[in-house]
């Protein structure tokens, strides 16, 4: 069993704090796309945490999965309830240490939390972009991310640190600025979508495009595909738990009553669940981001973007030392994908840990309070922080 933590009741928080907006690729400088479209302006919402010291050889870049966003530590507001998503990892004395690293998150683009998608306004027409919106790829998102590491004035990064979707774009980063990263802390993430996982995001994105309200994307102005966003965000949520996890929480106990209603109700606790986590999902993503993203995660393998045929090849651009970690009830993105990618590394003479922890909650383990990984990515960060300093 993995060695669990409580939430942090220190108080050692970043407290307040505050998102900021970057734009660029002002018009006619727009920002070229991989599949050869042009965007601009874009703007990116991010946050920082911590100083950027003297030489600037202190920056973390924190990537964020599907639903996430720039906020991952600190409060909006004194009165906020709830912190930034890995509040649990980033903060003074935690496994990112902010009195130590100067942090940086930013929303990616094609997402609804700030950052440019297909919710944002189209200038040319001065409605959403909705379909119009160009399909975006991971490296795409690397590369925005990459015109805000240089607004910052930051020329190398200390390390990357990212889990799922976030997973992704630390090995974009690593292969496509190779010169630019120390190290990099890859977390439940593979170099290539399987089918199963590709099956998975299409399901869900038809049950967006099959919604009456989705109008093929143009329905900002009208009611909202929240059904079929809904469903689309049950299906995601049952992949990032596992068969334990789901034992362990619901088992087959049934949601406020004592025998079955005999009609389609939630009789089950799970199904309760599933329906909260829909309805609650709708409140704060677009759908249209939804789409664009899973598409980009699906698009993404490494091999193909560096036309080398084989990970050994794609790895032989890399320059970082890594921390790779996996865990065991993670079914999405499963170990074996993670040992995929050590090998490739360890062929390529890089220095290279790696960890598989032992976790019953499924891919979304990343995100729980685990003692072992906030050791290892602690103790990782310390040393290559130390190593530039020699």
């Amino acid at each position: 069993m993995s060695e669990y933590i409580e939430h942090d009741k220190t108080g050692l928080s970043v407290g307040v704090v505050d998102k900021k907006l970057f734009t660029f690729a002002q018009p006619p400088g727009e920002l070229t796309l991989e599949n050869g479209s042009t965007l601009g302006p874009v703007t990116l919402a991010y946050e920082t945490y911590g100083e950027l010291n003297p030489d600037r050889s202190n920056a973390v870049l924190i990537m964020h999965a599907l639903s996430g966003d720039s906020h991952v530590a600190g409060y909006y507001s004194n009165d906020e309830a709830k912190p930034g998503w890995w509040e649990i990892m980033v903060g003074p004395g935690k496994g990112i240490d902010t009195n130590k690293y100067f942090v940086v998150c930013s929303n990616i683009l094609g997402s609804c939390m700030g950052s440019t998608g297909p919710g944002s306004i189209n200038p040319k027409t001065g409605k959403a972009f909705g379909l119009d919106f160009p399909v975006v790829t991971i490296g795409d998102m690397v590369t925005a991310q990459k015109a805000l590491i240089n607004h910052l004035g930051i020329k190398r990064i200390l390390s990357l640190v990212g889990g799922s979707i976030g997973g992704l774009q630390v090995l974009e980063w690593c292969l496509r600025y190779p010169d630019m990263i120390v190290s990099a802390i890859p977390l439940a993430t593979t170099p290539k979508h399987s089918a199963l996982t590709i099956a998975f995001n299409e399901v869900a994105r038809q049950a967006i495009m099959a919604d009456p309200n989705w109008h093929k994307g143009d329905y900002y102005n009208g009611a909202k595909p929240d059904l079929g966003l809904a469903v689309a965000r049950m299906i995601g949520h049952i992949t990032y738990l596992s068969d334990e996890s789901m034992r362990h929480k619901f088992g087959r106990r049934l949601q406020d009553r004592s025998d079955f209603s005999f009609n389609f109700d939630a009789d089950f606790q799970v199904e309760s669940y599933l329906r909260y986590q829909g309805s609650k999902f709708v409140e704060r993503f677009d759908a249209n981001s939804f789409l664009y993203i899973t598409k980009a995660a699906d698009y993404f393998d490494l091999t193909r973007q560096y036309d080398s045929g084989s990970l050994v090849k794609a790895f032989s651009r890399a320059m970082a030392k890594f921390l790779v970690v996996s865990f065991t009830s993670d079914w999405l993105y499963p170990t074996y994908q993670s040992k995929a990618m050590v090998k490739a590394m360890k062929k390529n003479g890089l220095d290279v840990s790696f960890c598989e922890i032992e976790a019953d909650w499924g891919h979304d383990a990343f995100l729980l309070p685990n003692k072992r990984l906030t050791d290892l990515v602690k103790g990782f960060l310390e040393r290559v922080y130390d190593e530039t300093k020699r």
